[in-house]
């Protein structure tokens, strides 16, 4: 029987009225198949994936192919976002199989879990001819399917070896290097890689506007800023309501896959309001404040949580699910509610073949600038600043009348995490009260629903309930936030509380001989294969986030243990990159050692300079203070009655304390 509606997973209460017998991972299901000497199947998805909809529609909940499922395997599904640890073991091997990934993922095992067949997306003849193909092997000839398994299994652990180091360069050749061999896939046009589909990829534009800020490279920092301009402009980014699609499968960021994922946009968040910090540009404020906006109406769970995304689906007219009819327009109906200055709203939204996608269907596209259009037409900027206004009004309260995308209700830790973070970087950008409001919820939120008295953190949280143990993401996403809390509030409670996890994962995740991070906590059952997450990807690696928090809690508690172990797993890595975009959030934590530098504020009014310091750019620089006594190592015997003091280090050399803001200001650029 179908034994998915007992879970809370939406992706799998989704499947749970499919004829197919479907188990979820756990302890008990891989023992039953063992003990019945059954096959598995692992179908991995999620519950905005497009692909995973349609073969759930063509094949799971189609009976003959489930009569083939029942017969002969034990079928298990998995939430990829609840268990990424299953996932990225079954990647590998279905990379290493077929050399492509995606989901939905399908793999099917020995009854031990070993992989010895698997890909993405299957129509239902091929799907069902090769179980069958599969079962009838493992019944006359179970030695060949034991023999692949075994070589694949060797080739899987192979990819988790770290390389010996190569001969050492200095940090500042490798980084230009680095950055001239990247420069060569930019897109010039409209920004980001040249190539299609268009991830965002939130991390590789913070290391290059940290880099060429820091290098005054204009010409970088002009290429990040195209790069943000377009996807602002693009119908990647909902104009009407605010909040950024998972990509684009075009060049010019116009046409998305529509889902909507939390760890985008809380990423988004830090990222364009890192760089409104720099340039002031109202565009990125706008970003900012819509997607916030979005959060709150669209992903809170009204306990200070956020829910992970909105699907990509909804339904028509008809009650038939498709993929980006909830934000589609024909051009007709457009003309219907925009009954004035169509003309100037059809140039700026491209209500012509630039903005057309398919069918007749328009997505909302801007490739000019407002200042650019109104000039055009010979009216002001403040003008149709106002007139888009209005016609988004317009439109969002129409849109609002169609059948919304579904909504996924789980609560995962580290994506909320991440939206935390992007809720204090947008705190420090512009200043507003309910931003940081907001985090402060959030932070409680996750201090009190997702960590265990025991210290451990959990993985999900749905109706109260916490039901999968944390992974490396979680810890790494949170003690960042955690860092970054402190950075805009003082409360050295948030600094402790990070420590306190970090000394948790060095328990429990920390790989002495690999000097890196397993995914998976010793304290949970083992995978067909140990996972350690070195590559950055949409979200940064584990590992990479991990030394990151141990250099900046090495600064904040003097801990000379923490900043070996960073610039260990640092070494082992910064000298073998090959290609710059998968290791953007190592090159960062390169730049942050390489010019190590802190600003301390200490004394009574040490929150009212702080607010004016941290609307500043100020990438890689470590920010800490107090409005009293501590105890914290970098602000012992700091403390001055009556005074508010500010100290500037670099490289472990600390100039003499000033009590003059515009003169810490001037230091730090």
């Amino acid at each position: 029987m179908n034994e998915l509606a007992q879970e809370s997973s939406p992706y799998l209460l989704q499947h749970a009225q499919n004829p197919v017998h479907w188990k979820a991972w756990n302890d008990k299901t891989i023992a039953d198949a063992k003990s019945n000497n059954q096959l598995i199947i692992v179908s991995i998805g999620y519950s905005a994936c497009h692909w995973c909809h349609v073969m759930e529609h063509e094949t799971f909940e189609n009976d003959n192919a489930a009569k083939v499922m029942n017969a002969h395997f034990t079928s298990i599904k998995v939430d990829r976002e609840e268990r990424p640890d299953i996932d990225a073991v079954y990647m590998k091997a279905v990379q290493i199989m077929t050399q492509r990934g995606g989901w939905p993922l399908n793999v099917v095992c020995l009854p031990d879990g070993r992989p010895v067949w698997g890909g993405t997306y299957f129509k239902i003849e091929e799907w069902t001819d090769t179980l069958e193909q599969l079962q009838k092997l493992y019944t006359t000839k179970p030695e060949k399917l034991f023999e692949y398994a075994d070589k694949l299994q060797e080739a899987i652990s192979s990819l988790n070896y770290l390389p010996v180091q190569k001969q050492l360069t200095s940090t500042e050749i490798v980084l230009q290097d680095l950055v001239a061999k990247w420069n060569k896939s930019f897109d010039h046009e409209f920004g980001g890689m040249a190539r299609a589909p268009k991830f965002m990829m939130p991390n590789n534009y913070e290391f290059l506007m940290h880099y060429g800020f820091q290098n005054k490279d204009e010409k970088l920092l002009e290429f990040v800023d195209l790069t943000l301009t377009k996807m602002a402009y693009g119908g990647l980014f909902d104009t009407l309501e605010g909040g950024f699609s998972r990509y684009s499968v075009d060049m010019k960021w116009h046409v998305p896959h529509f889902e909507k994922m939390l760890y985008d946009n809380g990423q988004l968040l830090s990222l364009y309001a890192n760089a409104f910090k720099r340039t002031k540009n109202p565009l990125y404020q706008e970003v900012i404040e819509k997607t916030i906006s979005f959060l709150q109406t669209n992903l809170s769970n009204q306990e200070g949580g956020f829910y992970s995304a909105l699907d990509a689906d909804s339904l028509t007219e008809n009650q038939v699910l498709e993929e980006g009819t909830f934000y589609v327009w024909k051009k007709s109906e457009l003309q219907t509610l925009i009954t004035t200055d169509f003309e100037i709203f059809s140039t700026v939204f491209n209500i012509n073949p630039f903005g057309h996608w398919e069918h007749g269907n328009y997505v909302l596209i801007q490739n000019k600038s407002l200042e650019e259009i109104a000039r055009n037409f010979g009216i002001s900027t403040t003008e149709l600043v106002e007139k888009k206004k209005q016609w988004e009004r317009i439109l969002l309260a129409e849109r609002q009348k169609r059948n919304p995308p579904r909504l996924d209700d789980k609560c995962l830790t580290s994506w909320n995490a991440l939206a935390l973070s992007g809720l204090i970087e947008s705190y420090k950008a512009l200043q507003n009260p309910t931003y940081l409001d907001l985090a402060l919820k959030n932070a409680h939120f996750i201090s009190e629903k997702l960590w265990s008295p025991e210290g451990n953190l959990f993985r999900n949280y749905k109706n109260g309930k916490t039901t999968i143990n944390g992974f490396l993401e979680d810890y790494a996403c949170v003690i960042q936030s955690f860092i970054s809390l402190f950075e805009i509030t003082f409360d050295e409670k948030w600094l402790h509380d990070a420590k306190q996890l970090t000394d948790y994962s060095l328990e429990h995740f920390y790989d002495t001989a690999k000097k890196s991070f397993r995914y998976t906590s010793d304290l949970d059952a083992a995978l067909v294969s140990q996972h350690f997450e070195m590559e950055d990807n949409v979200i940064p690696a584990s590992n990479s986030m991990m030394a990151k928090n141990l250099y900046k809690l090495s600064i904040h508690f003097s801990n000379s243990f923490y900043e070996k172990k960073a610039q260990e797993m640092l070494d082992q890595i910064l000298h073998n990159i090959d290609y710059p975009s998968a290791f953007s959030n190592w090159l960062g934590l390169a730049l942050e050692i390489s010019t190590q530098k802190e600003v301390t504020i200490v004394g009574s009014d040490a929150l009212i300079n702080l607010t004016q310091i941290n609307t500043h750019y100020l990438p890689g620089i470590l920010i800490g203070g107090s409005i009293k006594n501590s105890s914290l190592p970098v602000l012992e015997n700091r403390f001055q009655e009556a005074k508010t003091v500010f100290y500037w280090c670099e490289n472990k050399v600390c100039q003499a304390p000033t009590e003059n803001l515009a003169e810490v200001l001037k230091k730090i650029f």
